[in-house]
């Protein structure tokens, strides 16, 4: 009999194991992830209600990593307490240990080709036949993700029971149980899932090559091993995400030390019910739920306690995102309304770099120098963070101008605080526009339609004229200039525009777009020529004196009247 250990037979078995473990947790979530990221969002009001929540959608996903990564999310954006983040992540423990009892009664139990095969064989057969975006194809990868578990786990099985015959157990219990609890610990931080060192381990104890101690050791391990993933996933992130993965760590380190500390006592009461020796994996799995149910017992009445505790550990820091609004005082008007019309100039150009980056324009075609949020820091922010900064960016501004209001004010300060306020809130919308239009940018960039791709470019030119032609106003010092110069630069936008819809025209009656990228330009055209249009108004709003508004005004009414009236000549002639 041969007595080595197929090594490359168990690194397949892994590998197999690994492999369905994916396609379950995939499919799942493609097919309920919106349900299950609505359940964690909604239904985790109170403790035992997150620790139930937890526990049950662990259950379904097969994965305490994915839960843990969806509480990080959801603390660090506000829609979930901390102290409830922690009850999700208690009761993810207790979920987890489904997998343990999934292997114990149907991996070992089981003659697993009569059952795993078939699985892959019509999961695998369904899957051809089917789209990827329907629910059916879905359903099929998770039937074969189950018959791959299996078809793992009995790789694994077989690859050690040889092997294991041939070992002097007595030879590695030396070293004593803490050992086992490290290994626990590094093979699932290597292989960021505790359900796969479980099933390892669970193979393991089905051949004999380690004994119910020792298993019962790795599990230990295996649940402080599963702090790893989301400790990473809090890397560099805000100080909520901090405290939920310290939370996560606190919670599986404490539950193992007492597990590890009692496991004689906890391995005497699973002997109580299941045999350790003749049934030794069944009986693990009850011990895994059983260490994880005391856990959650224990630190249940101080989830509070813990949660306020982690916010002094990481308090919140309030990004200072103002450059003129914060040493001055609201108490003398003239000064303050100089220094809010200076924060909106800042938040413009926020604006502005945002623009660029989304059209992936280098900014210093436009600026010469590193605006404020990025000046006092070496990383460059993500896209989504910028828009985030610029959102605070402008609360701060209008929190500043409701404090303004409640001074004594003349009606002119009053209309001209209006004016400038106005002025911020087009610059919020300019923003949101571009942001709203990026997958479209991002498609039309990548697509294999030449006409797409010239659009693109077209857009992005149009963009750096607009921003030069800022530039060249904000250089100027008469208002009359100015004036004149915001004038021109929007005639030579709706010319931009004009050209555009005569060629999206053309382009159409040669029948050489599709439908749909007919309305996605037309969409995108309009939603970008309006973002540049209210940059133009808000720098009008904030910088021309009060006759050159009311000129400029004017000016776009006329155009507007005499443009309808040729409009009705045009009409008139056909």
């Amino acid at each position: 009999m041969n007595s080595s250990l197929d090594l490359w037979k168990l690194l397949a078995g892994l590998a197999i194991f690994l492999y369905g473990m994916f396609l379950m947790e995939d499919s799942i979530k493609n097919m309920s992830g919106k349900a299950f990221r609505k359940i964690i969002k909604q239904y985790t009001n109170g403790r035992l209600r997150s620790v139930a929540s937890g526990a049950l959608i662990t259950a379904i996903l097969q994965s305490s990593a994915a839960v843990s990564l969806m509480v990080l999310a959801f603390v660090g954006a506000g829609v979930m307490t901390m102290g409830n983040g922690i009850g999700v992540i208690m009761g993810s423990n207790i979920g987890t240990t489904f997998t343990a009892w999934l292997v114990a009664v149907f991996g070992f139990k089981l003659k697993i080709e009569s059952f795993a095969l078939p699985l892959i064989a019509v999961g695998g057969m369904v899957l051809i036949c089917f789209g990827p975006r329907s629910r059916i194809f879905q359903a099929s990868r998770l039937l074969m993700g189950f018959g791959f578990l299996f078809l793992g786990l009995d790789f694994m099985k077989t690859s050690v029971e040889n092997f294991a015959q041939h070992l002097d157990i007595q030879r590695i219990a030396e070293f004593g149980l803490w050992l086992y609890a490290i290994v626990g610990i590094l093979i699932t931080a290597l292989m960021q899932s505790s359900s796969v060192s479980i099933a390892i381990v669970l193979t393991a104890l089905n051949s004999s090559l380690i004994t119910f101690p020792m298993a019962a050791a790795m599990v230990i391990g295996a649940n402080i091993g599963s702090t790893v993933t989301v400790l990473l996933g809090s890397i560099g992130g805000i100080q909520p995400k901090k405290r939920v993965s310290t939370s996560h760590l606190i919670f599986n380190v404490v539950t193992g030390a007492v597990a590890f500390a009692a496991l004689k006592p906890l391995t005497w009461v699973v002997s109580r019910f299941i045999d350790t020796t003749a049934n030794s994996v069944m009986a693990l799995a009850l011990f895994h739920t059983l260490f994880n149910v005391l856990g959650v017992l224990l630190f249940l009445p101080f989830i509070g306690i813990l949660a306020r505790y982690l916010i002094k550990i990481f308090p919140d820091h309030k990004e200072k995102l103002t450059v003129f609004l914060g040493n001055t005082p609201t108490q003398v008007p003239d000064a303050a309304t100089a220094s809010l019309r200076n924060e909106i100039l800042h938040l413009f150009e926020e604006c502005q770099l945002y623009n660029l980056r989304s059209f992936k324009i280098d900014e210093k075609l436009v600026f010469d120098h590193p605006l404020p949020f990025e000046k006092n820091t070496s990383k460059r922010f993500r896209l989504e963070d910028q828009y985030d900064n610029v959102k605070l960016l402008h609360g701060e501004i209008f929190e500043f101008y409701a404090k303004l209001l409640n001074e004594k004010l003349e009606e002119v300060e009053a209309k001209e605080l209006e004016r400038i306020i106005f002025a911020s809130r087009n610059i919020m919308n300019s923003i949101k526009n571009i942001k709203g239009v990026r997958h479209n940018l991002e498609e039309f960039d990548a697509s294999d339609d030449d006409h797409l791709n010239t659009q693109y470019k077209s857009f992005r030119r149009r963009l750096m004229e607009l921003y030069h032609d800022i530039n060249r106003f904000r250089e100027l010092d008469n208002k009359q200039e100015q004036y004149r110069e915001l004038l021109r630069s929007i005639v030579h936008m709706e010319q931009a525009d004009k050209n555009f819809i005569q060629e999206t025209l053309r382009m159409t009656a040669s029948g050489a777009l599709k439908e749909i990228d007919i309305a996605s330009l037309l969409m995108v055209n309009r939603l970008f020529n309006q973002a540049c249009r209210l940059q133009i108004f808000a720098l009008k709003d904030l910088l021309l004196g009060q006759e050159q508004i009311h000129d400029f005004d004017h000016a776009l009414e006329m155009k507007s009247f005499l443009d309808e009236e040729k409009a009705k000549e045009v009409e008139f002639i056909k």
